[in-house]
């Protein structure tokens, strides 16, 4: 492998008063993490997890939610264009990473490539990502990884706080606008979010515009929360609708360019999402110092799809009612109890002419016991254990099981367990150590199980199988670091072994000249490894580069679809210290992504490329109020280039070119008269 590193940082310096506020960080040690059944630093987690800090408006520059945690080794992501995009962890998407929003899963049909996450960092804290199975925890879909997404925390008591920001991309001519407003009164508290999003569509590297690439957005979330006695509750509301241009195989057919900076899509093909989700976190502290915790939510998702002419076509509708409820005692100085409880009940509808799944009623419940054990002081082992079942029921759902189709309305139940093991050792504040086995499990989803015709853009007719066995695998992981006051190393190797892994494949039957694609199951091999070394010769000054590589097979020896290149990323971080503790932090980064050939059957190589990223960001206080400005050129190079997890790249379209974002958030606080 070559690879040609340049780094170069050029920036104008002016004075302003104030510091450094970072507003995205991955951290591997001292920090703590909410993801498993109990707060705890991160190095006492047997899990392997990447702590990532983010604000919506932060110092990268990117236009969602995945491509921030993108910057994590290992997680990628899959992309239709730089609105719709899902997280990819390790080589695995959709119904085989679990997405945790408020304590309960997220579900937005996102078993479908071209269906994005579909939500923001708006009034986010932070992501915790989880790489490896944890179905023990949460059931089926954690086979791959968990995205934690949590929100943010109550402002300081007796305050109210107040911010409006604003960010801005030069290649799309567009941005995000929001405001804040947060308050605490100690017993109860408040916050309020809005934010609008409009981008035109994008430019890629040969400053060729790609039609019908923009999209925009309008968000709105609240919460409330209280604390009475023994008793603190969280309660949030999120409402957000999304509208993203889409490109299949023929649009450019018929829709005619407008307006370079045009916003229309009220004509141009569409996606349509309108998502409202109610959600409750509860904990109380019992007399016999026990911890209960009740997460309940209610979650409605709307999937709209205008294919031409203005008109919607498909318009199908997901409605989720859930609960989790947790145990948790110590039973001794060294061990603590976990029992837990959670379930599920999904209802999804079609009122469109064309329909992908049938109508369907799917319900879920898991059961897991827990138990943390301090074997001694620095050295911590946990084992669980889990059962659970899921039982899928579709309807007689016209153009999807009429009479003359292959397959007719079926009820399904699918009983699993799973186990997890595993070990973490710190013994200082340098080394830590951490291996976990766990098997994980992922219950057919509606498409795999019940597609029965053409599926739009992509031209290929698709034919579930309600017989499928549940997909099962068991995962390995290590991680290993080392933390030196001049430098620090880890390594992330990973392997995991899967069964029955659900696949779509071609065949030779066609129907009227369209290719018949089929639904089929094998067991497959993944393996790989992440791997990052951070010099740090001052305090001011740091070098990091990180590594990631992976390999995905089936038993016929071919590869999986959409699997990672190679991947290094060098990084300089330099602070600029002026007076009175002042400072100006810079960043320059070369991302190399090594060509991809190691493709699934019909599936397109990429080439190599390289992304030269810069950026300059400060925060100081004036008059009482906090202003934080970034300033980031991605792609600075003009890299003409495919991302191999992009679906844009089966159009011949390139990634997005040259952009320029700026930020900035002004944020005040004032203390609130006390009765």
């Amino acid at each position: 492998m070559k690879l040609a590193i340049t780094f170069c940082c050029a920036f104008s310096v002016a004075y302003c008063n104030g510091q450094i506020a970072d507003s995205f960080q991955t951290v591997q040690l001292q920090n703590v993490i909410v993801t498993s059944y109990k707060s705890k630093p991160l190095e006492q987690s047997i899990l392997n997890i990447a702590n990532l800090k983010i604000d919506s408006l932060n110092q990268f520059g990117n236009y969602n939610l995945t491509d921030l945690m993108a910057k994590t080794p290992g997680v990628t992501m899959l992309s239709t264009g730089i609105a719709i995009a899902k997280p990819v962890i390790r080589g695995l998407y959709g119904n085989r990473i679990l997405v945790l929003l408020s304590g309960l899963k997220f579900d937005n049909q996102q078993w479908q490539e071209e269906h994005g996450l579909g939500l923001s960092d708006l009034g986010l804290a932070k992501v915790e990502l989880i790489k490896g199975a944890m179905s023990v925890l949460y059931g089926t879909e954690a086979i791959g990884g968990i995205v934690n997404l949590v929100e943010a925390g109550k402002t300081p008591l007796q305050t109210q706080t107040t911010d409006i920001g604003f960010r801005f991309n030069t290649n799309t001519l567009g941005g995000l606008t929001q405001i804040g407003m947060s308050r605490n009164d100690g017993d109860k508290w408040r916050q309020l979010r809005f934010a609008v999003e409009n981008h035109a569509d994008y430019s890629d590297g040969k400053n060729q515009r790609v039609l019908n690439s923009r999209f925009d957005g309008y968000n709105f979330k609240g919460t409330w929360g209280f604390q009475k006695g023994n008793w603190t509750s969280n309660n949030h509301i999120l409402t957000t609708f999304n509208r993203y241009g889409f490109i299949f195989n023929d649009v450019y057919d018929f829709v005619q360019p407008d307006a370079r900076w045009s916003r229309r899509l009220n004509v141009n093909p569409a996606h349509l999402v309108i998502l409202n989700i109610l959600s409750s976190e509860n904990k109380k502290v019992l007399e016999n110092d026990a911890i209960l915790h009740f997460n309940v939510g209610l979650q409605s998702n709307e999937r709209m799809e205008k294919e031409g002419g203005g008109k919607i076509s498909l318009n199908m509708h997901l409605l989720t009612l859930q609960y989790l409820l947790k145990w948790e005692k110590e039973l001794s100085a060294k061990n603590r109890w976990i029992v837990s409880n959670l379930g599920s009940l999904e209802l999804n509808s079609n009122f469109g002419a064309r329909k992908i799944v049938p109508n369907a009623f799917l319900q879920e419940s898991n059961v897991s016991t827990y138990l943390e054990t301090q074997l001694q002081k620095n050295l911590l082992l946990e084992n669980g254990v889990g059962l659970g079942e899921k039982w899928i029921r579709t309807f007689n759902t016209p153009t999807v099981n009429s009479p003359e189709k292959e397959i007719q309305p079926f009820s399904k139940f699918s009983p699993y367990y799973n186990w997890f093991t595993g070990v973490t050792y710190f013994p200082d504040n340098q080394l830590n150590i951490k291996a976990n086995i766990a098997t994980g499990v992922r219950i057919p989803n509606l498409a795999e199980l019940s597609s029965n015709g053409l599926h739009e853009g992509i031209f290929t007719y698709e034919i579930g199988n309600p017989l499928l066995k549940n997909e099962q695998n068991i995962a390995f992981n290590l991680f290993a670091q080392y933390n030196h006051s001049f430098f620090e190393i880890s390594i992330s190797p990973f392997y995991n072994l899967f069964y029955n892994y659900v696949y779509l494949t071609p065949t030779n039957e066609k129907w009227f000249g369209f290719h018949i694609y089929r639904y089929q199951q094998q067991n497959a091999i993944q393996y790989g490894t992440e791997g990052s070394l951070t010099v740090k010769p001052s305090h001011d000054f740091q070098f990091k580069i990180t590594y990631s590589g992976m390999n995905s097979q089936t038993a016929d020896g071919n590869y999986t679809p959409y699997l990672p290149a190679q991947k290094i990323v060098p990084h300089v971080l330099y602070n600029f210290n002026l007076k009175n503790e002042q400072k100006i932090q810079i960043f320059s980064e070369l991302e190399y992504c090594e060509a991809q050939t190691h493709v699934a059957p019909f599936e397109l190589a990429t080439p190599a490329y390289r992304l030269w990223n810069v950026g300059a960001s400060t925060a100081f206080t004036h008059a009482g109020k906090m202003y934080r400005f970034s300033l980031t050129g991605n792609n600075l190079g003009n890299e003409s280039y495919y991302d191999h997890l992009s679906r844009f790249k089966n159009f011949g379209l390139l990634n997005i070119g040259r952009n320029i974002a700026l930020n900035f958030k002004m944020n005040f606080q004032k203390p609130l008269k006390i009765n």
